[in-house]
């Protein structure tokens, strides 16, 4: 099956095709997206991943066609900067 991996920085982003067995796990994707090596302050156990925007686990099985997020950690509540805004 064919699945995508994705992760950005504000720098960069990158999206990586792979081809997995059936039954492979979003975590199984990552490792052989070679991802990690790209982005090495990738730290999955801190932080979440999704498919397509949804957070999911990493031994969620993915299907054809799924592409696996890669989640940063957020600089700042979404609330307290819309406030911040306001303020202004």
């Amino acid at each position: 099956m064919a699945v995508e991996v994705a992760y950005a920085t504000p720098q960069r982003q990158a999206i990586i095709a792979v081809t997995l067995p059936a039954d492979s796990t979003a975590e199984q994707a990552i490792r052989a997206s070679g991802i990690l090596r790209e982005f090495p302050e990738i730290d999955l156990s801190v932080q979440e991943i999704g498919i397509f925007g949804s957070a999911c686990k990493r031994d969620k099985t993915i299907a054809d066609g799924d592409r696996v997020e890669i989640y940063r950690p957020l600089v700042q509540d979404p609330m307290e900067a819309r406030r911040n805004r306001v303020r202004k």
